[in-house]
């Protein structure tokens, strides 16, 4: 099944005249280079994970089209006024694409509040072999354009900028130190044929052990809810049949990333990538930019609500 890697929209853009005026400082100045793009994609292993530290120390390798990483806020116009003016999302796109090259490193144990689990996983892949790092990184860059055009401000935990992770604990860290309004962690499942439907896991009422997270579980409930209801009427898909209940809201308490947030998070399973009919599903751009717009309306509702 060949996947589509078509690029998601364009986010805002230079007004003409400054880009002719920077083409014209270039050619003065005798060049100006251009970014590097990044891709690769990850290997297979099921579940919901985290992920690793450590800054890039090389230029990754250009990625493909369609999953080559957005220039910066801070380089685009400045954000435009609306709706979600003077709120912060942070989003997390689950896994890294080049967490496969650094087993040692996502394997080591880090500090999850309940206990210790490995910094990250490598993340899942459909059959085809599509993996979830790719399918993360491309949703969570469609869902930032829908918001900051919202006029949120926006972070991401990663953007394929380093060579492995972050792990679990620096996720959570991330958006505890920019005061998020929302944080939302992006998967895709890893479950066997048959299993359908994306769910959304919330956290469980954990305190002790350095997690805490008895103030959050109202707000991120309320969140979880709210994707939920938005994702389904946005992408058709239904609510997970084996996880959830039908409901599409699950709690667990083993997720670093929720253990250790100190603001309202959730994380989302959008489908499952082992099953062929959801995977024809999350390989497909335009379903992608659903997902997205999906996930923009639960995080707008919940912050205007």
């Amino acid at each position: 099944m060949p996947y589509d890697d078509s690029p998601p929209p364009t986010r805002r853009t230079r007004p003409l005249f400054a880009a002719a005026a920077l083409t014209a400082l270039c050619l003065t100045a005798a060049g100006c280079g251009g970014g590097p793009g990044a891709d690769q994609a990850g290997a297979a292993s099921p579940g919901p994970g985290g992920s690793g530290a450590s800054a890039t120390a090389a230029t990754p390798p250009p990625a493909p089209t369609g999953d080559r990483p957005e220039p910066s806020a801070s380089l685009a116009e400045p954000l435009p006024r609306g709706p979600l003016t003077g709120r912060t999302v942070v989003i997390d796109p689950g896994h890294n694409p080049r967490n496969r090259e650094h087993t040692r490193e996502i394997n080591a144990k880090v500090d999850i509040g309940t206990g210790r689990k490995e910094c990250d996983t490598t993340g899942t892949a459909t059959n085809d072999g599509y993996a979830e790092a790719r399918f993360t990184l491309d949703v969570s860059h469609r869902l930032r354009a829908l918001l900051e055009a919202q006029g949120a401000r926006v972070r991401l935990t990663h953007d394929d900028d380093r060579p492995f992770g972050p792990c679990i604990d620096e996720r959570a860290r991330i958006g505890n130190e920019a005061k998020a309004d929302a944080v939302v962690s992006v998967h895709a499942d890893g479950s066997g044929v048959g299993n359908r439907g994306f769910h959304v896991i919330l956290p469980a009422r954990v305190k002790g052990g350095g997690a805490d997270t008895t103030k959050i579980v109202e707000s991120s409930a309320d969140l979880g809810a709210r994707i939920a209801g938005h994702f389904v009427r946005t992408t058709g898909s239904a609510p997970s049949n084996y996880i959830g209940g039908n409901s599409g809201l699950d709690t667990r308490s083993d997720l670093g990333g929720l253990n250790l947030s100190t603001v309202p998070k959730v994380f989302v399973e959008c489908g499952n990538m082992r099953d062929p009919k959801d995977a024809t599903l999350l390989t497909s751009a335009s379903w992608r930019q659903k997902a997205a717009q999906g996930l923009a309306d639960g995080i707008a509702s919940y912050l205007e609500g």
